[in-house]
């Protein structure tokens, strides 16, 4: 088998490129659990009806997931614009100043460890391939991969906090006087969320199942705490 050969069946597949929409996916079900779980508990402790937890949580779902998705569309669109801009910028240096991007390139792998001929070299034969490439993959760290889509990052983080936010709302639809089944589940699929997110990563499971339960509890706890100091059990 040749070399070519080999080079063309051997393919690699690295954590980081499932790094982006991982952490979005997670983000959006951890917060769309925690936040929806923690406003459910300070109301249940604030003496309100089983109806109104209910209400506060579907309440907490709508703004919860659209506030993410308006989070993450905005974020992600200043990012593309920022890229955009780049890609335009680099664009037109190589149409006005060629010389000075092709030495600039060559500077780039020189500083990597080729030789300064090597070096110059290559980044001829970048040039004469694609040179606007080159510069966004070497000089300013864009690929294709790391293009950002504002639309489909909002509607995911949308969709994940609603994921994430279905398990309390159901228990508190079903089964409205059992609250303490709400941060029970909680904290257990906070763990596993933590180290499937972990796993995935590379990362040991407990730490990431650790660290994500212990904020979750820490939440849960203080809107607990918040609505037993305005008891409204009382009231109406």
């Amino acid at each position: 088998m040749s070399s070519q050969e080999t080079a063309m069946r051997h393919t690699e597949h690295h954590r980081n490129e499932r790094s982006g929409w991982l952490r979005a996916a997670v983000l959006g079900a951890n917060d769309g659990l925690i936040s929806t779980s923690a406003l459910m508990m300070g109301v249940a402790a604030a003496g309100a009806t089983s109806q109104n937890v209910l209400l506060a949580g579907f309440s907490g779902l709508a703004a919860g997931a659209l506030s993410m998705a308006a989070g993450e569309y905005v974020s992600v669109s200043s990012q593309a614009d920022t890229m955009r801009a780049d890609t335009a910028r680099e664009r037109q240096e190589l149409q006005t100043k060629p010389s000075a991007e092709l030495a600039e390139l060559a500077g780039i792998y020189e500083a990597r460890g080729l030789r300064r001929e090597l070096a110059l070299e290559v980044a001829a034969a970048l040039t004469a391939h694609d040179a606007l490439e080159a510069h966004l993959r070497d000089e300013l760290g864009i690929v294709e991969s790391t293009r950002v889509q504002p639309v489909q990052a909002a509607l995911s983080s949308a969709a994940s906090f609603c994921l994430g936010a279905f398990p309390p709302l159901l228990i508190g639809g079903l089964w409205p006087r059992a609250a303490y089944l709400i941060p029970v589940s909680t904290l257990a699929l906070l763990a596993v969320l933590g180290g499937l997110a972990a796993g995935i990563g590379g990362a040991p499971p407990w730490r990431g199942a650790f660290r994500v339960t212990v904020w979750g509890a820490i939440a849960m706890l203080a809107t607990h705490w918040l609505g037993r100091a305005f008891d409204v059990s009382g009231l109406g």
